[in-house]
């Protein structure tokens, strides 16, 4: 499917099958966190990046394949920003006339200042934007936002989103060590919380690879001076198990690709995903899926992380020596949007 995954282990929504409306690491922002690497270039303009009969029809096809136990929420997230397409709206009604299964809706929260987004917002049972900097100064710093993008109009639509929507507000705050994790810089962003008057706060940690090699999470005394300031509605989302729906591919390697292009995997879950599939054969379907060309090995404070190879990392040099001259070329998208000045070449 091109934009229809899993269902996926959620750290905060169990077994998520996720829709992804725009093609790759398509974003207004360019977070110096992201395990999807830089935003090149940034996208603020919004459009329909694909039609949305075709998504619609993948996740009807979705849904009959799963019985609705094996799926706790339907998320609207992916390989970036999902508000950016311009029928988001039409798509959130469309899951909501095909199930009960709550659906979730991942976002950095640029887009809740205008109205219409914020009202096809309303109908999702949980909305989870991004605060992670108290100050334009540190929202410049982390999230690295489209010059298009005021942070005060940020926040005043967070605020304005939250008088309106009556069901889940669980904002992300991820933190970096040293840069916003210190009591200043908590104390800021907590006092944007008190504007937003979210349900819950879920604090999170650059544990996939980082778009910036220098980018580290917190110590001990970092969580709690976190948990201390940010208030009781806070809590720390830990990684959870990998466990990825692995049907709807012919082979291990190509349900290893599709995974790989939205949520990077370490190479120790590569191993032991490719042992469910191929017993005995881990060695050659590693060698295949790096001879595909359609992955890239990323190393992040020693580990080994596989991703997209359309994908972009600085500090990959080491990794591209000791990989194959094929998995250096990025392969053609299928997932690519019609161009314009704007889109993804």
């Amino acid at each position: 499917m091109n934009y229809v995954f899993g269902p996926v282990p959620s750290r905060r929504l169990g077994r998520s099958l996720g829709i992804d409306p725009v093609p790759i690491k398509t974003c207004n922002w360019n977070c110096i966190y992201c395990q999807l690497g830089r935003s090149i270039p940034l996208v603020n303009e919004r459009r329909d990046f694909f039609p949305p009969e075709e998504i619609i029809r993948e996740i009807e096809e979705a849904l009959s394949q799963h019985d609705p136990s094996e799926i706790d929420w339907i998320t609207f997230a992916g390989s970036g920003e999902p508000l950016l397409h311009a029928s988001i709206g039409r798509l959130i009604r469309a899951v909501k006339s095909m199930t009960r299964i709550p659906v979730a809706l991942l976002t950095n929260g640029s887009f809740l200042h205008l109205p219409d987004v914020r009202g096809d917002a309303l109908a999702v049972d949980a909305v989870m934007p991004t605060i992670d900097a108290g100050t334009k100064e540190m929202f410049r710093k982390v999230n690295r936002p489209h010059p298009g993008i005021s942070y005060d109009q940020y926040i005043d639509g967070l605020v304005s989103f939250r008088k309106e929507y009556k069901g889940k507000l669980w904002p992300e705050v991820m933190l970096v060590r040293g840069v916003n994790d210190t009591e200043e810089s908590l104390r800021d962003i907590a006092d944007v919380l008190r504007r937003v008057k979210p349900d819950e706060v879920h604090i999170s940690l650059p544990v996939r690879p980082p778009a910036e090699t220098w980018i580290e999470p917190p110590d001990d005394e970092g969580l709690l001076r976190a948990l201390a300031i940010l208030g009781g509605s806070a809590r720390v989302v830990h990684p959870v198990d990998t466990d990825f729906d692995m049907g709807g591919f012919e082979t291990a390697v190509d349900a290893v690709i599709g995974i790989v292009s939205r949520h990077p995997m370490r190479e120790d879950e590569i191993e032991d995903t490719l042992a469910r599939w191929t017993p005995g054969e881990v060695k050659e379907a590693l060698a295949e899926l790096q001879a595909s060309g359609k992955v890239q090995i990323v190393e992040r404070h020693g580990v080994r992380f596989w991703t997209s190879a359309s994908l972009y990392y600085p500090g990959r040099e080491k990794s591209e020596r000791t990989a194959p001259k094929s998995k250096r070329a990025a392969p053609k998208n299928k997932r690519t949007a019609p161009k314009n000045k704007h889109s993804r070449s």
